[in-house]
């Protein structure tokens, strides 16, 4: 995937930005304290799961969750009798969701690598420049002047908070910029008649989730090969 350019969009309306960014915030608050039900439900089946399949079945969780809540909204916004209106207030609270179940994925990742992420500033680096893919990944190396492969484990944990207060200043207005306007095409596409918003919605989610795992990889690189310490499975 090519790099995007990281210098700094043009500037969005204030309000427009933080209604996002408080969205984003609010999506990461309710699914900080679930990493690690996460992560033990993704190891429910065989406890003694590596690191490694632990990621992929996480992996798979994540594709599947965020499709069927895509497809899900797009035909209940193509049933007769559903407005335009009412349609569009479903793919809002969808929108809510699937940044729910990304900040909770990349949290989790996150976790599995063994980056505990305890202030807030950390925690939206991870979700933000995972869901950026190669933007955000650029700009966090760029800013944080560090070069590496895998800034998941790099720089996160390592980088000052104020450094990071600057990484998330340009990686919010990017954000703010292009999840807008990739969430705007799939709402629209939602609405549309005769069933087909389902089709949308579900591959438009599918295809997000996908370029979302790819970019989880690509920030932490290859997993652990044991765990740092024994997971008490809920």
């Amino acid at each position: 995937m090519a790099t995007e350019d990281i210098d700094d969009p043009e500037p969005a309306e204030d309000g427009r930005e933080h209604k996002v960014l408080a969205v984003l915030d609010k999506a990461i608050a309710a699914q900080s304290p679930l990493v690690r039900k996460n992560i033990a439900r993704a190891r429910q089946r065989n406890p003694e799961a590596t690191p490694a399949e632990v990621l992929r079945t996480l992996e798979r969780m994540y594709v599947s969750a965020l499709t069927g809540t895509g497809a899900a909204v797009g035909g209940a916004a193509a049933a007769p009798g559903v407005g335009t209106g009412v349609a569009l207030a479903l793919s809002a609270g969808e929108a809510l969701s699937s940044l729910e179940l990304s900040a909770l994925f990349a949290l989790s990742v996150a976790e599995v690598h063994g980056v505990s992420i305890d202030e807030i500033e950390r925690r939206r680096t991870i979700v933000m420049g995972v869901m950026l893919g190669g933007s955000g990944s650029a700009t966090i190396t760029k800013v944080a002047e560090r070069t590496g492969q895998h800034w998941g484990r790099q720089v996160v944990a390592k980088v000052p908070v104020e450094t990071l207060r600057q990484i998330n200043k340009i990686l919010g207005k990017n954000f703010v910029t292009k999840y807008g306007t990739k969430q705007g095409i799939i709402v629209l596409g939602r609405v549309a008649p005769f069933g087909i918003g389902a089709v949308i919605g579900g591959g438009a989610n599918a295809a997000l989730a996908t370029l979302t795992v790819r970019a989880g990889r690509r920030a932490f690189g290859p997993p652990p090969t044991s765990w740092p310490e024994p997971t008490h499975i809920i």
